[in-house]
C-alpha cells in the first residue's frame, strides 16, 4: 500500500466521500447523494473547527476511503482527552485489501499525537462483520449507546 496517502480531505473530496457513506444498506436510506449542498455545508464547518479530522485514503488519485476523527476535550477520567472515530467507509473496490486497517491506525496514531487517552467509535447494531473488524484491532464492546432524532 505504499501508493496510497491519507490526507484531510477538502471540499473535491465531498461527492467521493458521499457516495462511499451511501453505498451500504444503511448509508442508501439516509444519504442523498443527489444533493450535496447539505454536505458541503457541513464540511465548511468542519474545516473550521480544528477537533476535526475528516481525512480521505487516496490512491492513483481516486479516493477510495474516509473517516471523520474528533478530539473531545472532557473532565472525566481525570481530565483526559478522548477521540471519536465516525463515519469510517472503503470504496466497494477496496474492502479486504487492508486499507480499513490502515486508516483505523491513522486515526489511533492521531489520537496519541493529539494527547488522546481514550479511542472510541459507536457502530449500527446490525454491521457485525464491522463489529468483528474493530474488536481484531483492539477494541472492546464496553457501552450501550442511545440516539434521540431531532
Amino acid at each position: 500500500m505504499s501508493d496510497l496517502e491519507i490526507r484531510p480531505a477538502d471540499s473535491d473530496d465531498i461527492p467521493a466521500i458521499v457516495a462511499m457513506l451511501a453505498d451500504d444498506p444503511l448509508g442508501a436510506q439516509r444519504e442523498s447523494p443527489d444533493d450535496l449542498t447539505p454536505y458541503l455545508t457541513a464540511f465548511r464547518r468542519l474545516a473550521a473547527d480544528p477537533n476535526q479530522h475528516l481525512t480521505v485514503a487516496v490512491r492513483e488519485g481516486r479516493v477510495v476511503g474516509t473517516l471523520q476523527l474528533t478530539v473531545v476535550p472532557g473532565l472525566s477520567r481525570r481530565g483526559a482527552t478522548r477521540s471519536i472515530i465516525e463515519g469510517v467507509r472503503i470504496h466497494a473496490d477496496e474492502r479486504g485489501s487492508g486499507l480499513g486497517t490502515r486508516l483505523i491506525e491513522w486515526a489511533v496514531a492521531e489520537s496519541r499525537r493529539q494527547g488522546c487517552r481514550l479511542v472510541q467509535l459507536t457502530s449500527d447494531a446490525t454491521r457485525t462483520d464491522a463489529h468483528r473488524f474493530y474488536e481484531r484491532l483492539g477494541f472492546e464492546p464496553s457501552h450501550v449507546g442511545f440516539k434521540l432524532p431531532l
